[in-house]
């Protein structure tokens, strides 16, 4: 089992940044591929950004490319976002996710666990 902790959400003005972070625990970190979703008021979960094992790889959903960046330190079982230049529709819950090809990830398939998730509200 792996368990998820997401953490660094809140309230932002648009045009902010913010740097979500993502504490694993359970077995070994390293051996998965990370992601992030998002589910915004009304709408289905979505597919932000994923990382590959190594961190060497990397993809991201076009509304977020150029804003957003992941990263992970295996050290710390930890997989970041920061986001950047926040617009209001960005606004959402934001999950994390861990499965085994960060690729495959984007289709919303291949996870493994999702964390509880963390609340992003950007303000216009």
């Amino acid at each position: 089992q792996v368990q998820l902790v997401e953490s660094g959400g809140g309230l932002v003005q648009a045009g902010g940044s913010l740097r979500l972070s993502c504490a694993a625990s359970g077995r070994t970190f390293s051996s998965y591929a990370m992601g992030w979703f998002r589910q915004a008021p009304g709408k289905q979960r979505e597919f932000v950004t994923a990382i590959s094992q190594g961190g060497g790889s990397t993809n991201y959903a076009d509304s977020v490319k150029g804003r957003f960046t992941i990263s992970r330190d295996n050290a710390k079982n930890t997989v970041y976002l920061r986001m950047n230049s926040l617009k209001p529709e960005d606004t959402a819950v934001y999950y994390c996710a861990a499965g085994q090809i960060a690729t495959y990830m984007s289709t919303g398939h291949g996870i493994d666990y999702w964390g509880k998730g963390t609340l992003v509200t950007v303000s216009s």
